[in-house]
């Protein structure tokens, strides 16, 4: 298949649309970013790669970032994990705090905010050094020394971070967090402030379409693991438009407000995009299209 020529095609079309969303500016580092970029990687299991854009400037991965996280935290504790965080569809936005409460304190999902700050604390109790070890696992899994943190969006999401704040004490009340609210909020953050380039995101993704084997074939994960990883990507991996993204793109994947995409066809690839502007839902606008475009093109999809 001439996937080159695919992606190419598709970004072409994308290029010239007049509507490209609206760029995130509730975190007012995000909102600098031009509204025009567009890329597109593709990493096949064959080990062939393909590229188109802007796929190598690197931008915020934001809530991509909670798939990290929570492969590294069912790595430390299991199946206990999901005694503290639930797996079904929350159907609300992504920092919703109603249902929190209305649940008693176990978030809906990990990917959500406040699974994710539950997933933080997880990762508190068991890093030695959490940023700094949290950071180094990202670098193995794409076997890339230069990705980093964005000092900025950190300390921009922190100065804006209220309703966080609130999901973190909300958390606390319920007993289901056990460090520090200031701790786990800091460690999420940062997080969330991983920077990286459409490549490199694909390299990093590349151990959930590969089994939990890396780019160079190192194990990282279980298949089992990485099945269940993979499923709530499937289902919760785009806030409340996860149902829209499987109709439409039939991928497990996940977003973030700092235009990124990964989605992954296990034992086949791994496709990430960036383009900063998002709908109303809070997910890349023409990402979205460019992944239905290139499923649909290609036939390659889990459905």
């Amino acid at each position: 298949m001439e996937y080159q020529h695919i992606l190419e095609e598709i970004h072409t079309t994308l290029q010239n649309s007049p509507q490209k969303g609206t760029v995130a500016s509730y975190i007012p580092e995000l909102g600098k970013v031009n509204a025009d970029h567009l890329g597109i990687y593709l990493f096949t299991l064959d080990g062939k790669e393909y590229g188109t854009g802007h796929f190598d400037i690197p931008f915020s991965v934001q809530s991509i970032s909670k798939v990290l996280s929570l492969a590294k935290a069912l790595d430390f504790v299991g199946t206990d994990l999901w005694k503290r965080v639930d797996v079904e569809p929350s159907g609300n936005p992504f920092n919703f705090l109603t249902l929190l409460e209305l649940e008693k304190g176990i978030p809906r999902n990990p990917f959500i905010n406040a699974g994710a700050l539950v997933i933080s604390d997880i990762l508190l109790s068991h890093l030695k050094n959490p940023k700094e070890d949290f950071l180094n696992y990202v670098r193995e899994l794409a076997e890339d020394s230069s990705i980093s943190y964005n000092e900025d969006v950190a300390a921009s999401e922190k100065a804006t971070g209220y309703r966080n704040t609130a999901a973190a004490n909300l958390l606390k009340s319920f007993g289901n967090m056990e460090h520090n609210v200031e701790d786990v909020l800091d460690f999420y953050f940062y997080q969330c402030s991983l920077s990286m380039n459409c490549r490199q995101l694909a390299r990093t993704f590349y151990v959930f379409a590969n089994s939990g084997k890396n780019v160079s074939g190192k194990t990282f994960l279980p298949p089992g693991l990485v099945k269940r990883i993979n499923a709530i990507m499937l289902t919760c991996g785009f806030y409340d438009e996860a149902g829209e993204f499987a109709f439409e793109v039939g991928l497990p994947g996940k977003s973030g407000v700092g235009g990124g995409i990964v989605a992954v066809l296990p034992g086949n690839y791994c496709i990430s995009t960036w383009a900063p502007g998002l709908n109303e839902k809070g997910n890349s606008l023409l990402g979205m299209q460019a992944l239905e475009m290139f499923t649909t093109k290609t036939k390659l999809s889990i459905f």
